[in-house]
Order: structure tokens, then sequence, then C-alpha cells
């Protein structure tokens, strides 16, 4: 999960390379570095100033991709869990410190089995 490192200049440059250069200081200005990206979906892109609804989904799409996420199943009934075990720990790492920095996957999975 290289992503997760990313600088505000790298996600810049993803968005360009998903083909929007149009939107690289959309990403800059508001400082979304690759921890930030989990946050990034169709609700908070016009936050950024994406108001392009084909863009945003594009994008969103994009965002779901690199964290290898799947599309959130809005037909689920509210008492299953919101979210799978991999967008779970991308919650965790999106946080700052030497926590989240030092939280490996397996040991994320070992300790929600507990």
């Amino acid at each position: 999960m290289e992503f997760l490192w990313w600088s505000c200049e790298d996600v810049a440059q993803w968005i360009e390379s998903l083909g929007f250069p149009q939107y690289k200081a959309c990403f800059t200005d508001n400082f979304i570095t690759g921890r930030k990206l989990i946050y990034v979906n169709c609700v908070y892109l016009p936050r950024l100033g994406i108001t392009d609804f084909e863009d945003m989904k594009v994008i969103s799409a994009g965002v779901r991709e690199l964290l290898g996420i799947t599309e959130t199943p809005w037909s689920r009934s509210i008492a299953d869990p919101p979210r799978d075990g991999t967008g779970l720990f991308l919650e965790k790492k999106s946080r700052t410190g030497e926590r989240a920095d030092g939280l490996a996957y397996q040991r994320f999975l070992d300790d929600m089995r507990q």
C-alpha cells in the first residue's frame, strides 16, 4: 500500500494520470495526501471544488481501485458490518503518528480476531 506514503504532489500526479490535470490544484490546495485519499469519494469531492458528476464518478472509482475497496453495496442491511477488513485497516492507516505508521495489515487482522 505504497499510496499511503504519497505526498500531495504524488496525489496530484496520480489525478493527472487519471486524465484530470485540471484538478491537480484541488488536491494540492487541500493538502490531500495518500492517507487522506481514503476519505475521497463523491460526497467529499465537491468540497475540493470538483463538481462535474461524471468526473467525480471516475475519480471515486479510481480511488476505490487504488485502495482495493469494492463499491459500497447500497442494498446491504444496516445490521451487516459497514466495512470489510481492508476498509477498516485503511481507516486506521489514514491517521498519523507512530502507531499508524507501524501498523501492519496482518497484525491488524490478528488484533481484530481477538
